[in-house]
C-alpha cells in the first residue's frame, strides 16, 4: 500500500495536471473561439462562462492543488535536502504566485467589473469598450497563470522522476 505522503504527492500531481490542462485548453481553444464573437455575445459569453467556472468541483481542484502542492514540499523536507523536495517547493512557489496570485490580483478583478457590466442598458459603444477593457488584460493574465500552471507541473513531473534521495555535493 502506498504511504500517505505518496498519496499526497500523487494528488498534487493529479490536481497540478488538471488545472494545467484546463488552462491550457482554454488559451488554445475557448479564447480564440470567443476573440472570433461580436461584442455583445464575447461579454454575454465571457459573463457566463465566469459565472458557471465558479463550482465545488472546479474551486476544490483550483484550490486544492494550492493545498496539496506546499503540503507535498513540507512532506519531503528532512534534511538532507533531496531534489524532489527542491521541486516541489519550486511548483508551490510557481503555482501560488503565478496561478493563484495572478487569478485573484487580476483576472478575478477583471471577471467581476465584467459582471456588473449590464449589456441590456448598453450601447454598442459601451459595450465594445467593455470588452476593450476587459479582453485584452484578461488574456494576458490568462496566458501568465497558464505558463505557471504548466511550469508547476514541469516541477511535479520532475520530482517523480528524480531520486527522493539526497544528493552528496562533497
Amino acid at each position: 500500500m502506498p504511504s500517505f505522503q505518496t498519496i499526497v504527492l500523487a494528488c498534487a500531481a493529479l490536481t497540478c495536471a488538471l488545472v494545467a490542462g484546463l488552462l491550457f485548453a482554454y488559451a488554445c481553444s475557448v479564447n480564440p473561439g470567443l476573440n472570433r464573437l461580436p461584442d455583445t455575445a464575447y461579454v454575454l459569453a465571457m459573463q457566463s462562462i465566469n459565472r458557471k467556472i465558479q463550482n465545488p468541483l472546479f474551486f476544490s481542484t483550483f484550490l486544492g492543488t494550492a493545498l496539496l502542492l506546499p503540503v507535498a514540499a513540507y512532506m519531503h523536507y528532512q534534511p538532507p535536502l533531496t531534489p524532489r523536495f527542491w521541486l516541489l517547493t519550486a511548483a508551490a512557489a510557481t503555482y501560488l504566485v503565478g496561478v493563484i496570485g495572478i487569478t485573484v490580483g487580476g483576472n478575478v478583478p477583471l471577471n467581476e467589473a465584467l459582471d456588473a457590466f449590464s449589456v441590456d442598458s448598453a450601447t454598442a459603444q459601451q459595450i465594445a469598450e467593455s470588452r476593450n477593457s476587459f479582453e485584452t488584460p484578461w488574456n494576458t493574465l490568462h496566458t501568465i497563470r497558464t505558463v505557471a500552471a504548466v511550469a508547476s507541473l514541469l516541477f511535479v513531473i520532475c520530482s517523480l522522476l528524480s531520486n527522493s534521495e539526497s544528493v552528496d555535493v562533497n
